[in-house]
């Protein structure tokens, strides 16, 4: 087993593609492996939470047994309140009564856990440690997962936030900044992957107010790129170790079909178990 008392672990998001996150997070439970520092993006952020509040399961629950019970993604939420996802099931019912989140566990951890939003005003990253007002969670992790245009702007002190992934999908040079110079990165990706190289032509009219998160969201793709480009030279450098869906991804960001989101859960348990031969120099 590695000891990870000198290394961090990053959480790509990827909406529903984190089941595979589920599945690796539910593998380190399950074998008692935890790290001094985690950041998580968007659903990273989301799953991350149950992790460090140590409920297994309880992702894997929430993402695809709730999923499957209450459809809480759809359009019919969009046409609704303009948003994909029916956030108060989400970020209401879900952690203080359906399946309740254990803050007690998470505030008295002595492991960090920073999450990520951008910025809508400056349209860069900001990252957020919270440990005291159980509010202040739910608005930075609710923040981190705001989907651009699929989703309302959520606020964080009253600041204009949207989903972390716009500008920094895989926080590894957080994480390195932060004093970790050996990281586990989990991505919800296969090795390969590119996005189109091409910026994303934003309409006028879409977040008029915020010039900068417009500019933000017209070279998203390109800054994920790099940020693929950095992870795969620090792998082959040996100084982090990947966990990756090993096959070209079919689950979609908003996916709802349960039978995917077992079968990528599971692949996300099976490729978490190389952690046993991970050796960060």
């Amino acid at each position: 087993m590695i000891d990870t008392k000198d290394i961090g672990l990053v959480l790509e998001g990827g909406g529903m593609r984190g089941v595979f996150t589920c599945g690796v997070l539910d593998y380190f439970m399950d074998n008692d492996i935890y790290f001094p520092y985690t950041i998580g993006v968007s659903a990273g952020a989301c799953n991350g939470l149950s992790f460090m509040s140590r409920q297994r399961g309880r992702a894997k629950y929430s993402n695809i047994d709730l999923l499957e019970k209450y459809k809480y993604i759809g359009i019919k939420h969009f046409i609704r309140k303009r948003n994909i996802m029916d956030f108060d099931l989400l970020f209401d019912k879900f952690p203080n009564h359906i399946i309740p989140y254990d803050y007690n566990t998470y505030f008295e951890s002595p492991h960090r856990f920073e999450m990520v939003t951008t910025n809508c005003l400056t349209g860069e990253s900001n990252y957020f440690e919270e440990k005291s007002s159980t509010e202040r969670v739910i608005d930075i992790v609710k923040a981190s997962g705001s989907l651009p245009i699929m989703c309302p702007i959520a606020y964080v002190d009253q600041i204009p936030m949207l989903d972390g992934g716009i500008c920094n999908s895989i926080p590894i040079e957080r994480a390195i900044d932060q004093g970790y110079k050996k990281n586990i990165v989990v991505l919800t990706r296969n090795k390969g992957y590119r996005k189109t190289s091409k910026d994303i032509k934003i309409p006028s009219f879409v977040y008029k107010k915020y010039p900068a998160v417009r500019k933000a969201l017209s070279n998203r793709n390109a800054s994920y790129n790099s940020q693929l480009d950095l992870v795969d030279k620090l792998e082959e450098e040996g100084v982090i170790s990947v966990i990756r869906p090993q096959k070209p991804m079919i689950v979609d960001r908003i996916e709802k079909n349960t039978k995917k989101l077992i079968a990528l859960y599971e692949e996300g348990y099976e490729c978490a178990k190389a952690i046993n031969d991970i050796k960060l120099t």
